[in-house]
């Protein structure tokens, strides 16, 4: 039978391990995926399959930047409790991820798996280690790399759970910071109307729509209320519209403006998210921690 890649991955998926470890052992059966399994429950390489089905939804986010202040990279590691977070094991793993990231640029999650540490191993081979050692399913979830050339980076952490990299069209690095702590607090989908797509637009507006008709009001107020809703909707969810945390009288994009600047992007990450929901209102936690 042949060892196709479709074949890796579920071996992959069951156990938790290796990319080369689930090759090797599908060699060694002859692609017999339960015969792979069984052995790699034999050897070291399973190690880290008994924990592989569950849930990491925990972790921590790093920022690594660049001494020029021109690139950096942003990953999220996750693990399955926030007490294992705190362990040196688990922090210096991080960290090491994002000096590596910060260094070769992976393009993917999987190309970053297969890269080398310092220590020689791959960050999966790591990874394994790690959960060898914690007793805990580890997973690289994610890494992106922001760089500019002309303009200037701007980071913020709320903690370890919330990381923020802005990249500004000016060299104005606390404008890029606040932009940043701003992004932190109020989640914006993307930083303008122009960006957001007609699809989300359109199905908001059919709610919209729906919501006034049952209020029995005639067709012209109807329309005029539409016209407020989505104007409102449009400033909750984009950068430029919504209130600025540290001056609400202002919107983000009338501040960038009146500094002569404008967000090029920015990305947000926050521990577990899309994993699992939390009802969070950390507005006031990133303000106080922003201001001590």
């Amino acid at each position: 039978m042949a060892i196709t890649a479709a074949l890796v991955k579920e071996l992959r998926d069951r156990t938790g391990a290796g990319m080369m470890d689930c090759k090797k052992a599908l060699v060694e059966t002859n692609a017999d995926l339960e015969a792979a399994i069984d052995l790699m429950r034999a050897s070291g390489a399973a190690k880290a399959a008994k924990k592989a089905g569950r849930v990491a939804s925990e972790g921590l986010v790093n920022v690594t930047i660049s001494d020029d202040n021109k690139q950096a990279a942003i990953l999220e590691v996750n693990s399955e409790t926030d007490f294992v977070t705190k362990g040196s094991a688990f922090i210096d793993f991080v960290d090491s991820l994002g000096r590596l990231a910060l260094k070769n640029k992976p393009e993917s999650v999987e190309s970053f798996l297969g890269q080398k540490l310092d220590s020689g191993e791959t960050v999966d081979e790591a990874r394994e280690n790690i959960i060898a050692k914690i007793g805990e399913n580890i997973s690289v979830r994610r890494v992106q790399i922001i760089s500019t050339e002309t303009g200037i980076l701007g980071a913020y952490k709320h903690g370890d759970r919330i990381a923020v990299l802005t990249v500004l069209a000016s060299q104005d690095s606390a404008l890029a910071k606040d932009v940043a702590m701003h992004i932190a607090a109020s989640r914006p989908e993307c930083i303008s109307e122009d960006q957001l797509s007609e699809e989300l637009l359109e199905r908001e507006k059919a709610i919209f729509i729906e919501q006034a008709r049952e209020s029995g009001k005639p067709d012209n107020i109807i329309e005029k209320m539409i016209v407020g809703r989505m104007k409102k909707f449009v400033n909750e969810v984009t950068l430029y519209g919504q209130s600025f945390v540290k001056d609400p009288d202002v919107t983000v994009g009338e501040l960038v403006k009146s500094n002569n600047s404008k967000v090029e992007s920015f990305v947000r990450y926050e521990v577990g998210e899309g994993i699992e929901k939390k009802e969070d209102n950390f507005v006031e936690e990133v303000m106080a921690q922003a201001q001590a």
